[in-house]
């Protein structure tokens, strides 16, 4: 980080920041939150048309220790 950056007021600082972080297009916490409300929708009606089968937790970590042997 350069010197000029480290030497701002906190304010402009906090703008550079937001500036920053706006031109990597990552997603908004909103767009990550509707996704996911989708991928639960798809998940629901997966399971509710019989199309995926649900494991048990305890099924899934016995064979994690199966497989990695702890």
């Amino acid at each position: 980080m350069s010197n000029q950056a480290k030497d701002l007021p906190t304010g402009d600082g906090l703008i550079l920041i937001d500036k920053l972080l706006h031109s990597t297009n990552l997603p908004t916490q909103l767009e990550v939150d509707m996704l996911w409300a989708e991928e639960v929708e798809r998940r629901r009606k997966e399971i509710a048309s019989g199309k995926a089968r649900l494991i048990p937790g305890e099924e899934v970590f016995e064979k994690i220790k199966k497989r990695f042997g702890k």
